[in-house]
């Protein structure tokens, strides 16, 4: 193998994976050669393939024989000189590639779009310390799609692969943060829990431990929960056309000593004096106004967005997802790559609309309809250029199938994908919304009512779970004028009871790892977060939490998913700073910050080094129980 491949030079295409390696030997010239872990085309160009990472992270014994034994007294420790050694399943391919590199005239990297997908080809290609003429001039190739055109038009788009270097700094800075948080955080939690006799491995992660802690203190909310009445005051009122409607009663600030923090009434007493001071009296009509709004469909999903809809409507976890839409990309070439934080596409798209409408008509029997009544001629804001990065919502591709050679779960994905698609060339939902705002005997009272005026996109999305407006029977058939007298005839007293909060399933946990936001105290933060929103990525989420069930911190009660009394016990001992998203948050958008060259990676590392020292003189002094 070594003389025949060192007979010349050649151009070398680095993929990510083999299914996507056969993807671009598929456009290359044949006849095509097979040999020992690569691929030679007909023009003597070779593709070969990493197996997602070949070299990992060197444990803690390759820096020194001492941290073989768990011992406090050496933590933290922090590497000087970061060690990456090749992955012992993946040796031979490793070995492989390692040679053509080092042989070829040209090198094309071919990795997955996104942030691990550059990473992985790019430390393959430094542990070979090439010369600086050959390294400099690394090419990338972006490919989104594996269908054959879309693979050659990537490869006549190729970019200098130096444009990613601050993709793949963000990326290592991220896999050297969870090494140096883990490694450290984990060996701690676990001596002090073995001393307090836990047999097992306390794991602590970067991102799994807030994830559990969301859980735990979610938990903890609704065991701890006690519910409390409150009451709500509504008028029955005739108009001059003796049509009746129904309006709530606002309490006044006079009546917040009797209110929670949420504006609800607690005082029984208080709410049935209201209706009798506004029974059989004169309502006067303050206020009309009947405003007309539109709302634009939904974009096409990103990865997160598609878990959690998959989760409403088929109860199916974030992982399962994740499983199906590598099938349909890398199998089935239905979809465009699946692990996608963008939801908006590019604007060369708009030339292959009628080529997607025609593979999902062929592909879907079910959508038919929803192809008849579309309008491709209408743009939606989900195609700009601006809002594209290193890649774009996921989308059908051109591909015709036959799907009956889809399992159920993945054509259910399939059309989930297709019907957002489609919804981009519907028109947006129109509706009216009503509110009248009535005085009676000095309170005030609103009745709203939304009444839909044209459906557009919704017609797409009848029986599915996707949000909706709240739609009502309209108000009234004639309506009513400001200053109006009206009387109110009847008045009605509704007792409820608060509710704890529910307990997450698969969909609010993502939907929460996603809207971090909600969860952070920190004012500064939640801002930034506004903006690179999320806990861990689209890549990394599904994988966490399966992480968290595998080491029996949380576990499933039908659809719903609590934690453990471990994993209750080790949230418990930690301090707050470790269990809350915050800490994580401000390091993602940071690492958010070296991809666009507004931070650098010394900065983020010494910062995390520093806080690292911090945490574990705080750990070692927590009570473990």
């Amino acid at each position: 193998m070594h003389q025949e491949l060192s007979s010349s030079s050649y151009k070398l295409f680095i993929a990510e994976k083999p299914s996507l390696a056969r993807a671009v030997v598929d456009v290359l010239p044949k006849p095509h050669q097979k040999g020992d872990g690569f691929i030679r085309a007909g023009n003597g160009d070779i593709v070969s393939w990493c197996i997602g990472h070949l070299l990992e992270q060197a444990p803690p014994d390759s820096y020194d024989e001492r941290y073989k034994k768990w011992q406090i007294s050496d933590l933290p420790i922090v590497p000087e000189q970061w060690l990456l050694l090749p992955k012992s399943s993946t040796q031979k391919q490793f070995n492989i590639l390692v040679k053509l590199i080092k042989q070829a005239s040209e090198i094309v990297h071919v990795g997955d779009p996104d942030r691990e997908g550059q990473l992985l080809i790019d430390e393959v290609i430094n542990y070979c310390q090439l010369v600086p003429e050959i390294r400099n001039n690394v090419q990338r190739c972006l490919i989104s799609d594996l269908n054959a055109a879309a693979v050659e038009k990537s490869l006549n788009n190729l970019k200098s692969n130096r444009d990613f270097i601050p993709l793949s700094t963000s990326a290592l800075a991220r896999a050297r943060a969870d090494w140096l948080y883990g490694i450290n955080m984990s060996r701690l939690c676990t001596i002090k829990g073995q001393r307090r006799g836990y047999k097992g491995v306390l794991s602590i992660g970067r991102v799994q431990t807030p994830v559990l802690g969301l859980v735990v203190r979610r938990d903890l909310e609704i065991e701890h929960f006690v519910s409390k009445p409150f009451y709500e005051v509504f008028a029955i009122i005739q108009t001059q056309h003796q049509e009746t409607f129904k309006a709530k009663w606002q309490p006044s600030e006079a009546c917040a000593p009797y209110q929670d923090e949420e504006g609800r009434l607690l005082l029984k007493a208080l709410a049935e004096n209201v209706c009798e001071r506004i029974k059989n009296h004169p309502a006067l009509i303050e206020n009309v106004s009947n405003k007309k709004k539109e709302l634009a469909p939904p974009l096409p999903f990103n990865l997160s967005t598609l878990q959690i809809e998959m989760a409403k409507k088929s109860g199916l976890s974030a992982q399962e997802v994740l499983d199906i839409c590598q099938s349909l990309y890398e199998k089935h070439k239905l979809i465009t790559y699946p692990r996608s934080d963008c939801r908006f596409l590019p604007e060369e798209h708009l030339n292959q609309i009628e080529g997607v409408v025609a593979a999902i008509s062929n592909n879907c029997d079910g959508l038919s309809e929803a192809i008849a009544h579309a309008d491709l001629t209408i743009r939606t804001k989900a195609w700009n250029d601006k809002k594209v990065e290193a890649h774009h919502a996921i989308i059908p591709t051109l591909r015709k199938a036959d799907s009956k050679r889809l399992s159920h779960h993945e054509f259910a994905v399939y059309t989930t994908v297709a019907t957002q698609y489609l919804a981009q060339f519907y028109p947006n939902y129109r509706y009216a919304e009503l509110q009248i705002d009535v005085d009676i005997a000095g309170g005030k009272f609103i009745a709203k009512a939304n009444q839909m005026l044209s459906e557009g996109w919704k017609q797409l999305f009848k029986n599915s779970n996707a949000t909706t407006q709240e739609e009502s029977e309209p108000l009234l058939t004639k309506l009513v004028k400001k200053g109006e007298q009206a009387q109110c005839i009847d008045a009605e007293l509704v007792s409820k009871e608060t509710s704890p909060p529910k307990p997450f399933s698969d969909a609010t946990l993502l939907s929460a790892m996603t809207g971090i936001a909600r969860f952070v105290n920190d004012p500064e933060i939640k801002k930034i977060l506004r903006e690179t929103d999320g806990l861990g990525t689209e890549a990394t989420r599904a994988g966490i939490i399966e992480l968290l069930f595998k080491r029996e911190f949380l576990t499933r009660q039908g659809k719903t998913i609590r934690s453990t009394d471990i994993g209750r016990q080790l949230i418990n001992m930690l301090p707050t700073v470790m269990s809350v998203p915050d800490m994580t948050a401000h390091w993602e958008s940071q690492l958010d910050a070296i991809s666009q060259k507004s931070f650098s990676y010394h900065q983020f590392m010494a910062e995390l080094t520093n806080s690292i020292y911090q945490l574990i003189d705080r750990v070692n002094s927590a009570r473990f129980s």
